[in-house]
């Protein structure tokens, strides 16, 4: 049984509720309100404020009490927070018969609508124009090919790619430079749309393996215990054969960045090539961090060079942006419509790009537009304050860099994370990338598994969806496009849209007319 059994009981708890979240709002805002400097966006800074604020409150027994009388439950007021508020209680007040007076005004169609049109012109300004078929653009990442094979880029662009990308932690300057111009050649067939937009992924700090090539064929199991040290010190303590409290030689395993190992500590979890091995901290030792393997293929599986290392459970800091990105921002700023910015953690982070944005673009251009790329619990935790700090300022979207990810918040909570990411970035009327894995099958191997088709289908809610490169990426290209041009007509962010179900429509002939 609900608590809520009236009307005028129902009411009361929306106003309260109200009141409580107009209130917690304001002030959260206030705050904000200093770093919301671009046009436009003030209001969208305000409705997230408000979706945070109402997000604090547990809802079910309020939705289900509201869904008894057939009102909006409140789970679809992600872009308009507040008129949402206003429709239900204006609502609820007109069914006890209160004056209207004292009651707030029903909100025009353009306040409910407004935050989803802010979103799609945002989306449109740094994805560019879609195909009318569907909302959803598709990104596709480019290999180093693209820089000497105009062929394929043809067929990339014949493939209805909306944008592309660039990862700056491959290739170079001048392969970068050979991929854009591939890529204005190729589009020319497109003469009524607008240029391919292009995302450039700054490298960032990479946190990964380096291994003695003597070392690289060992295969490791559960149990097995490695001395995880930094790269720099690899080479030295291979060589004096490093032994632990049991005997024996314990393999040696390098990182690349000194900062996690010194902030590592017992009982701390590791994770090596995209968590294909799960191993936790046993022992700090001089040369660095004795782990025990605790997740691994039956099989056994090799660490080779250049894995990823990912550090889930220790809180460690490292500056984001690296000398390498420096040196690449200045192809970047002048060449790229959008900058992808990896391992963002704070506002420190995003005040320092932009401070390097102000030093190499001239006053008369505008600047690129940024892609926050949410990989760390870090930055989901400050995810509302990066998305204030960077679209504050100039056009912004999120990417769910759902590999890493997975890795640092665990598998079971990545559908859930985002699931609230997609939420939040809706209520900011911020673009999503769905990004890592989509049709991987498809695009590697020529063939992708039924689960990667349900995610496909799910990532239409997003407003970009990126492909990595592979062997098949013109297949992928063309089912993703089909997956979203079909969803597209069924779902809409979380709104299911109620089109004729033409499967079932012969049930009918059972019944006379």
């Amino acid at each position: 049984m609900l608590s809520i059994q009236t009307p005028r009981e129902l009411l009361a708890a929306m106003q309260k509720l109200q009141s409580e979240v107009l209130a917690d709002a304001d002030e959260l805002f206030t705050g904000w309100q200093s770093e919301v400097t671009r046009v436009g966006f003030e209001a969208s800074a305000q409705n997230l404020a408000s979706y945070l604020a109402l997000r604090r409150h547990e809802l079910p027994p309020l939705q289900l009490a509201l869904m008894r009388w057939g009102l909006s439950s409140l789970g679809r007021s992600e872009s308009r927070v507040r008129v949402t508020l206003d429709a239900v209680i204006a609502t609820l007040g007109a069914v006890c018969g209160l004056d209207a007076n004292t009651l707030p005004l029903y909100p025009a169609e353009h306040e409910v609508f407004r935050g989803a049109e802010s979103l799609e012109r945002e989306a449109h300004s740094m994805f560019g124009s879609v195909d009318t078929k569907r909302r959803t653009r598709i990104l596709v990442t480019l290999p180093s090919e693209a820089a000497e094979d105009l062929t394929w880029m043809h067929a990339l662009v014949k493939a209805r790619v909306d944008c592309v990308r660039i990862n700056c932690a491959h290739d170079d300057a001048e392969a970068w430079r050979k991929m854009i111009q591939n890529l204005r050649l190729a589009e020319r067939e497109r003469e009524s749309r607008e240029p391919i937009r292009v995302l450039m992924d700054l490298g960032g700090p990479k946190v990964r393996t380096t291994r003695r090539p003597m070392d690289e064929e060992e295969r490791y199991l559960v149990g097995d215990k490695l001395l995880l040290t930094t790269a720099s010190n690899l080479e030295h303590t291979s060589k004096h054969h490093r032994k632990h409290h049991g005997g024996g030689r314990l393999p040696v395993v390098g990182c690349t960045l000194h900062e996690p190992l010194e902030r590592l500590q017992v009982g701390e979890s590791v994770y090596i090539d995209d968590g294909q091995i799960g191993a936790r901290a046993l022992e700090r030792v001089a040369d660095g961090v004795v782990i025990e393997i605790v997740r691994a293929p039956a099989r056994g599986r090799k660490i080779r060079p250049d894995k990823g290392l990912n550090f889930p459970d220790t809180d460690f800091q490292v500056a984001s942006l690296t000398e390498k990105d420096r040196a690449d921002l200045e192809f970047v700023v002048a060449n790229a419509d959008m900058v992808g910015y990896s391992f963002v953690q704070t506002p420190a982070d995003i005040a320092a790009l932009l401070s390097e944005f102000a030093k190499r673009v001239p006053k008369d251009r505008k600047w690129p537009a940024l892609v926050l790329k949410i990989e760390t619990k870090r930055a989901v935790r400050n995810l509302p304050e990066l998305i204030v700090h960077a679209a504050g300022k100039l056009p912004t979207a999120v990417m769910i860099a759902r590999g890493d990810l997975a890795i640092e918040i665990g598998f079971e909570r990545i559908a859930e994370m985002q699931e609230e990411i997609l939420w939040l970035c809706e209520a900011a009327n911020v673009p999503v990338i769905w990004a890592t894995q989509v049709l991987e099958g498809l695009a590697k191997k020529g063939v992708p598994t039924r689960a990667e088709v349900t995610d496909a289908a799910m990532a239409n809610r997003a407003e970009c969806v990126m492909l990595n490169k592979g062997p098949h990426i013109m297949d992928a290209v063309r089912m993703l496009d089909g997956v979203l041009t079909r969803m597209d007509a069924h779902q809409h962010k979380k709104t299911p849209q109620l089109r004729v179900l033409h499967s079932w429509q012969a049930a009918f002939s059972a019944y006379p007319t």
